[in-house]
């Protein structure tokens, strides 16, 4: 049994909770089979949380770099330690106007440099940054490289708040861009509420609550991995190949979804006329 659940998690929840949520359900009718999360969400944003089911759990590091999309709501003329609403408030700054807020906003578009948040997973000397920022340590987290595709205001939400929608790579730190777009505007900002509305092939209008499931009828939600693997198809019937053995092919260079007597097998990668087995994901 392998394939994908794509649940709405909730805010509050925990992604690790979700799983092992998942797992409890899955185990009580088939017995210990892998779990695993595509692409952490933080506790106090909502949406799209894919979960993998038994080996496509395998496709994690795929998946991870897919393309997401995001609706945020950012408070303007204040801040807080951990950029959103779970921090102490620091009321500092002016509040911007619509037509000053969109004139920055080509500025974090494309390939950009960001800063994490200090409170965040990303390592600095072999601890998080959210740990050493709970000991009051003062540091800074290196930039990394992401990608945003696009950055929108969608409008006002309270007479200090507006909604943006973002579609960006994986990587991304959306508390970041509450930081940065207000820093652009010479004031101070942070993430009031995030949701995210899509990762990759998964979307929020086919998200499942996660109080749906039950042991008797989480398969009937279950989405068959090949359907959300966008490679060309390749039937193979050379034997050797499921040993391991590399074997010679008549087809262009890349990743191909392999299928052995009709029936999807896993993933294999072609270089130079041979085609190498990657994943076993049936």
């Amino acid at each position: 049994m392998t394939g994908f659940l794509n649940i709405d998690k909730q805010r509050g929840d925990t992604s690790t909770y979700v799983v092992n949520r998942i797992k409890g359900i899955v185990r009580r009718s088939l017995g210990k089979t892998a779990c695993g999360h595509l692409g952490t969400l933080d506790p106090l944003a909502s949406g799209v949380l894919p979960v993998g089911i038994g080996n496509a759990t395998r496709l994690f590091d795929y998946f991870l770099s897919k393309e997401k999309r995001y609706t945020a709501r950012f408070r303007f003329g204040a801040t807080t330690d951990t950029l959103d609403c779970e921090g102490e408030v620091t009321v500092g700054g002016r509040i911007p106007a619509t037509g000053e807020i969109e004139s920055v906003l080509p500025r974090f578009v494309g390939t950009i440099e960001q800063y994490p948040p200090k409170f965040s997973a990303r390592c600095l000397g072999g601890k998080r940054g959210y740990e050493l920022a709970r000991m009051g340590e003062e540091f800074e987290l290196p930039p990394k490289t992401v990608t945003v595709k696009s950055l929108v205001l969608k409008g006002q939400t309270a007479p200090d708040e507006f909604e943006f929608d973002i579609v960006c790579g994986g990587g991304t730190y959306i508390r970041s861009f509450a930081r940065d777009i207000a820093l652009a505007l010479g004031t101070q900002g942070y993430t009031t509420s995030l949701r995210r509305t899509a990762s990759g092939p998964f979307t929020e209008e086919t998200a499942l609550q996660l109080d749906e499931l039950t042991p008797d009828n989480f398969e009937n939600y279950l989405i068959p991995t090949d359907m959300v693997v966008p490679f060309p198809v390749m039937d193979v019937l050379d034997e050797r190949y499921y040993q391991g053995v590399w074997i010679n092919v008549d087809a262009e260079d890349g990743q191909y979804k392999i299928y052995r007597e009709g029936r999807f097998y896993g993933t294999g990668i072609v270089e130079g006329g041979v085609l190498r087995p990657d994943k076993k994901l049936c």
